[in-house]
């Protein structure tokens, strides 16, 4: 009940940020965009209104979970709301999980309103409804759900411009990290690959949720790689959290 007031006071509060309105009519644009990149590219027109729109949707939807996720906890401390709310019976972690969970639904209604849009739009070239398409959309939730996550993490002890630049190296990264793979086949063995084979190992890989070639490639996709990337961000999401939890727990706001 508690976590559940907590997660409903957050979605009221994050329905009326004017920058998720801003960041939602910037996605639509881009969207609408794609349509007229389309017609001046020569090529499978669809093809590209099919790849501008998937990454209008995963690019738009990170930064609303960064912007908003990185002064969720920020604003209650900065206002001193943060002494009302943890003076009353309510865990931290009761208090974080609801900030979490209010934002994953806030995300969850602006992603439905982008995808209805790339939808509709890739109906109106195509004629028929791809539900292939709701594959890569499904696993753009399951990404956003861990950069709020990383969010809120950062956000337990940093300001927001911290926090917000924080969260997107750890996006950039999180897709640039599958380079090490290939560094580390070309490298000599030695304490340098021993290295680079723990940073690949601990660095998040956001190219797990990336489905976007294949589907718009019609390229096959083994079911176990589902399988694999929805734990994996499971699971990944739930270590960020708890790393959250703890730091949030430890500090001191006297």
């Amino acid at each position: 009940m508690k976590i559940r007031a907590i997660a409903l006071n957050t979605f009221k509060e994050a329905i009326r940020d004017r920058i998720l309105y801003l960041l939602l009519f910037f996605a639509a644009v881009s969207l609408l965009f794609s349509r007229f990149l389309a017609l001046l590219t020569v090529g499978d027109r669809v093809k590209i209104i099919r790849d501008v729109g998937l990454s209008s949707i995963s690019i738009f939807g990170v930064l609303m979970a960064i912007l908003i996720g990185t002064g969720l906890v920020y604003k209650e401390i900065d206002k001193k709301t943060i002494y009302t709310l943890l003076s009353k019976p309510i865990h931290r972690y009761q208090f974080l999980l609801g900030k979490f969970l209010g934002l994953i639904i806030t995300l969850f209604i602006m992603l439905f309103f982008m995808s209805f849009i790339f939808m509709a739009l890739v109906f109106f070239h195509t004629f028929k409804i791809e539900w292939n398409l709701l594959i890569p959309i499904f696993f753009v939730f399951f990404e956003l759900c861990l950069i709020t996550a990383v969010a809120i993490l950062f956000s337990c002890f940093s300001t927001p411009i911290l926090s917000s630049i924080f969260s997107l190296a750890f996006y950039l990264i999180g897709h640039l990290s599958w380079g090490l793979e290939g560094l580390i086949q070309k490298m000599k063995p030695g304490a340098g690959k021993i290295l680079a084979q723990i940073l690949y190992t601990f660095l998040p890989d956001l190219e797990n949720f990336n489905f976007k070639t294949e589907i718009v490639q019609h390229l096959p996709i083994p079911s176990k790689i589902f399988i694999i990337s929805t734990l994996y961000g499971l699971f990944y999401t739930l270590f960020i959290l708890a790393l959250a939890m703890l730091i949030f727990r430890r500090r001191n706001f006297i």
